[in-house]
């Protein structure tokens, strides 16, 4: 066999079970490779597509994620989706035709490019490295990182091994990668840092536990332990859902925090961040942290330890394993801390952002987009899973949306790229096939990402896709109006996104009032068949203070 064949099958071998892409002739073999030996092609109809449904997917299921493109153009058009996942640290294996000679019109230094946004460049160097090339990019991936494997064209088509038959050698290389890929790398014992914390916890009156991305395999743990600690439960976005369904969780820490869950994470006397990087988003600029709050970080990686606050105590290492040595050095009984009956109470009533009193701000064939996202949310099955694009609107899925678990929730904001949304639903939908896959878009993001309503058409899925439309890139009208800057760059005529959909084969309906959100429910009722998409012309004159936060930071 060839080696871009050979590279197919141990990914394979591996455990690769899913490959997204747009495939070119640099990458036709490594693809066929892979669908050959087991695994599924989920063709997109644009790299950037194809990139952005690999990370949700990886995100989504847990496991390693690939994308396959063509070299040159095909990667360029990818590196959105390739800086999206690097910057999150997603595990995804990114395949990559390479022309090595100068002189061709797809020569560019792909190394570079992936530098260039946080990636790691590997490359399959010759015949008889290929299968190590390709198990260290695996590995690589499976650690935690969005690695480039570039399959240079001169290299691909040299014959290696014999026929069918792989060496003896190459078999117990790919068996021991198979074998590591099951392990969790737990890091470094806490020893006394964990009797520390415990210590912390023992004095602290009102606890607070903020869970991130390396906490959501942590969830029984951490619960566990602020039972014992009487901590209440928030998370940062990207892990909204993880404590659904205990009294004490205050959803999204930061700025999808409704006023109560603010409160009451500034009032905490100790803050522990899980696997949680304590940014401006999930900190507002460090507004939730009190001035006398004792701050705590607790990372797999050193060095996230203290990046973006100073911290009293950082813990080096697993989330769920510390959890675990923490409780197990907590002295005495279990105490109240911050959970009293009468916080309780509070928490039940006013914690979730439906049940914060607003006033309808929608003119004439526009609905109010809170009050849009409350009816969606009583229609939707609570089995579902929401990706959202990012934009003026971001906040309204992500706050009155309510999601069952960790798993409930893509959201690749990490370079807060508009254009991502419907790719990154498509992804989810794939890794989780018994959820309803709800897309949330504004205009703007929908109308640069519409070719893969194609693909959700072709690939069956029993997706809703929600467009809050403004008519306009409403961050920046918001942002920039008030001072009396010109907006016609940033504002666009009416577009009819339901009749558009419906030319790619989805149902479709426009929503200017709730009452048209009968159509919804009748959708839901029937047999599924095809995409729904609702096209709800939103109004509302002010911007959203979620965004105000973004425009701090640049």
């Amino acid at each position: 066999m060839n080696v871009a064949t050979l590279v197919g099958r141990v990914l394979a071998e591996l455990g690769v079970e899913t490959v997204f892409g747009v495939v070119g002739s640099g990458n036709f073999h490594v693809t066929n490779a892979l669908v050959a030996n087991g695994a599924r092609y989920v063709a997109a109809r644009h790299e950037g597509g194809a990139a952005t449904m690999a990370d949700a997917y990886a995100r989504m299921s847990g496991k390693v994620g690939v994308v396959s493109v063509h070299q040159g153009p095909g990667l360029t058009n990818a590196m959105t989706g390739l800086a999206e996942a690097a910057k999150s640290r997603t595990p995804l294996i990114v395949l990559a035709g390479e022309a090595t000679q100068a002189r061709s019109n797809f020569y560019i230094d792909q190394d570079a490019m992936a530098r260039a946004v946080g990636a790691v460049p590997l490359r399959v160097g010759s015949a008889a490295t290929a299968v190590e090339d390709a198990v260290g990019a695996f590995r690589t991936a499976r650690a935690g990182a969005t690695v480039l494997l570039n399959l240079p064209l001169d290299v691909q088509n040299k014959v290696a091994g014999e026929g069918e038959v792989w060496s003896e050698a190459w078999r117990l290389v790919v068996e021991s990668a198979r074998l590591a890929s099951s392990v969790t790398v737990e890091g470094p014992a806490p020893g006394a840092d964990a009797v520390r914390l415990a210590r912390l916890l023992e004095g602290a009156r009102r606890p607070v536990f903020v869970a991130g991305r390396g906490a959501r395999h942590a969830g029984d743990e951490l619960r566990a332990l602020a039972d014992r600690a009487g901590a209440l439960l928030a998370t940062s976005a990207v892990a909204k859902g993880l404590f659904r369904g205990s009294p004490w969780d205050l959803d999204v820490s930061g700025g999808f925090s409704s006023p109560l869950a603010a409160e009451l994470i500034a009032g905490a006397d100790v803050l522990v961040g899980w696997g949680c990087a304590l940014n401006m988003w999930t900190t507002r600029h460090g507004r939730l942290i009190g001035q006398h709050t004792r701050l705590v970080q607790v990372d797999l990686d050193p060095a996230a330890i203290g990046a973006h606050r100073p911290v009293e105590l950082g813990v080096v290492g697993d989330t769920a394993w510390v959890a675990r040595a923490v409780e197990a050095a907590l002295e005495g009984p279990p105490v109240q801390g911050y959970r009293t009956s009468e916080l309780a109470g509070r928490i039940a009533a006013q914690v979730r952002w439906r049940d914060v009193p607003y006033e309808e701000e929608a003119g004439e064939g526009r609905i109010d987009p809170r009050t849009l996202t409350i009816a969606l949310d009583d229609l939707l099955p609570p089995a579902r899973v929401v990706a959202t694009d990012s934009g003026n609107f971001m906040g309204y899925p992500a706050m009155f949306l309510d999601v069952p678990d960790e798993r409930g929730f893509c959201f690749t904001q990490a370079f807060q790229s508009v254009g991502l949304g419907l790719a990154s639903a498509i992804g989810a939908a794939v890794a989780l096939p018994d959820r309803l896959p709800v897309a949330a878009l504004g205009d703007g993001g929908a109308l640069m990402g519409i070719a893969e309503l194609e693909t959700v058409v072709r690939l069956g899925l029993p997706m809703v896709i929600v467009v809050y439309d403004d008519e306009a890139y409403g961050a920046e009208v918001h942002h920039f109006g008030p001072s009396g800057h010109r907006l016609d760059t940033v504002t666009f005529p009416p577009a009819d996104l339901a009749r558009i959909a419906r030319g790619y084969g989805c149902a479709a309906v426009t929503v200017t009032q709730r009452a048209d959100l009968d159509a919804v429910a009748s959708w839901l009722a029937g047999p599924r068949d095809r995409p729904l998409l609702v096209h709800a012309k939103v109004g509302g004159g002010g911007g959203s203070w979620w965004l105000e936060e973004a425009f701090r930071g640049h």
